[in-house]
């Protein structure tokens, strides 16, 4: 299972996640106006799971200054590390996410300057009366605007975020400035979509540790998709210390307040125990949260739990219908998983048609294992007419992109002319690509070519290789084969003890011949 990440949106439903564009209208909430809703009724729904507790007022916000990235200083932190005290209360200070660093340098406990800005302190730092930068709100937007109209050029291919044009650049440049300006007055949506920009690289020079930086500032105001990320840097260890522990508390601060992404993360984190104790069932519980609001990842995942009865009571059937859910909205390994369902009846009624159907919509999104189904079908003709060239294309799609069983099926196509001219020597390359990755069919069938001399130069030395490796992972036909190079002495000193040994392995898998031939031993 996979993970997913969250890419940058302006302004999302803090309930449903509905973006900016579907949704009739984005309404701010009242009381802090950082997070925004679709409707009344997501409003209260987000605010009993979780927003009540994190919602604080514009005027109770502890505004947090930071320096420009360029010169990577952090006053607030430099103050608390030097002992130094509030220049308001006087007393110490003794956490970094409670100082607030202003651009005149002066440090303060964010709850002094809050109290100030109650009495209308609210341009200029309380000291020494700098003047701080335009309102939180207003640089967001117009740097969101400007921004957004360079995401869309991207979009569109008419730049790309690693070369833009010099004037394309400069707006991005200006939108980074005024995003920062409002982050570091506290404004949440503002570090989040800085944190996002420099994580994916996104019109900036790409910095895991700047990206971490701003995540936490978001994070620690309760912002889900700052929390969500914030996790999956803690995941993967970039610009932070890897740490699975820390990874899942924040995919479940996020998750709580019902973001989908972190309720999929933390479901997997539960299937693999990663910072967590396994717990099939919690998994479950958590995917199936994700599943419910439509992640098509997560329908895929709850697919696998009830199919394989893993923190679930095993069903087929819900299993089919969970791959259905995922396989309609585009999941191509869904798509796969759903035709196979169809194609061998397991949850749904048997039917070749149905299950091609989907194979082929799986296979058109080069989903390899799709590719090769579709082309057996066509190779057996069934759901549809027996056609080897058209199986050939398709299975060769799948084989380019490194799939054994495909790469193996193509070499016995080579081998009989179907579909395409027949050339040993072809069918051979072919079954040495799935040989080397460790396909045993191919292996025994690779060994066959070299003992024989058919499409590569006769070798018992190469034979007795091949066959061994495929022996050695229960090929009953290769076990029996490199019994027989025992028994007659090629390429290896005659034994018979071992070719007993050999042959017996493949006649205890019932292999007739090597029956027939362990009692001529």
């Amino acid at each position: 299972m996979a993970k997913k990440g969250f890419l940058l949106n302006a302004k999302v439903c803090g309930n449903c996640l509905t973006p900016e564009g579907l949704a009739p209208k984005l309404s701010a909430c009242s009381r802090c106006g950082l997070v925004v809703y679709c409707s009344r009724d997501c409003q209260r729904a987000h605010w009993k799971s979780n927003h009540k507790q994190n919602c604080v007022a514009k005027a109770d916000r502890v505004p947090q200054r930071q320096q420009p990235l360029s010169t990577q200083v952090n006053d607030a932190s430099s103050a608390v590390l030097a002992g130094e005290k509030c220049a308001i209360c006087q007393d110490l200070l003794t956490n970094a996410s409670s100082a607030c660093a202003l651009p005149c340098k002066h440090v303060f406990h964010g709850t002094c300057v809050a109290d100030l800005r109650k009495f209308g302190v609210e341009h200029a730092c309380p000291l020494c009366r700098t003047s701080l930068s335009p309102g939180s709100e207003e640089s967001f937007v117009e740097a969101t605007r400007r921004y957004t109209v360079i995401r869309r050029l991207v979009k569109r291919g008419e730049a790309s975020w690693s070369d833009l044009p010099a004037s394309a650049q400069r707006e991005v440049d200006a939108a980074v400035n005024g995003w920062r300006a409002a982050a570091d007055e506290g404004f949440v949506s503002a570090q989040c979509n800085l944190g996002l920009v420099f994580e994916h690289g996104l019109g900036v020079l790409q910095s895991h540790e700047a990206a971490a930086q701003w995540y936490r500032k978001a994070a620690d105001q309760g912002h889900m998709v700052a929390q969500c990320s914030l996790g999956g840097l803690f995941d993967e260890g970039l610009g932070v210390a890897q740490s699975y522990e820390v990874a899942a508390m924040w995919y479940r601060k996020a998750a709580d307040q019902g973001m989908s992404n972190a309720q999929y993360n933390l479901g997997v984190m539960f299937t693999q125990g990663h910072g967590v104790a396994q717990s099939y069932v919690e998994a479950a519980r958590w995917i199936k949260k994700a599943a419910d609001q439509g992640e098509k990842d997560a329908q895929l995942s709850l697919g696998s739990l009830y199919s394989d009865g893993l923190g679930v009571v095993q069903s087929h059937s819900t299993a089919a219908a969970w791959y259905k859910k995922a396989a309609v909205q585009g999941n191509a390994t869904a798509q796969h998983k759903l035709g196979y369902a169809y194609e061998v009846g397991i949850g749904m009624s048997q039917s070749d048609k149905e299950a091609l159907r989907w194979y082929r919509k799986a296979a058109e999104q080069e989903y390899a294992a799709g590719q090769l189904a579709v082309g057996i079908f066509y190779e057996q003709g069934r759901g549809v007419e027996v056609n080897f060239s058209e199986a050939a294309r398709w299975i060769k799609m799948a084989a380019d992109q490194g799939e054994t069983d495909a790469q193996l099926n193509l070499g016995y196509l080579y081998s009989g002319g179907f579909g395409v001219v027949q050339s040993h020597s072809t069918a051979a390359a072919w079954y040495k690509k799935a040989a080397v990755q460790g396909n045993a069919v191919a292996q025994h069938r690779l060994g066959y070519l070299y003992e024989v001399g058919i499409g590569m130069s006769q070798s018992d030395k190469e034979a007795l290789r091949w066959y061994r490796k495929a022996a050695d992972q229960g090929h009953a036909q290769a076990q029996l084969a490199v019994g027989v190079f025992y028994e007659t002495g090629r390429e290896v000193e005659q034994n018979s003890s071992e070719a007993a040994r050999w042959v017996k392995k493949a006649a205890d898998q019932g292999h007739s011949n090597a029956q027939a031939y362990l009692g001529s031993l």
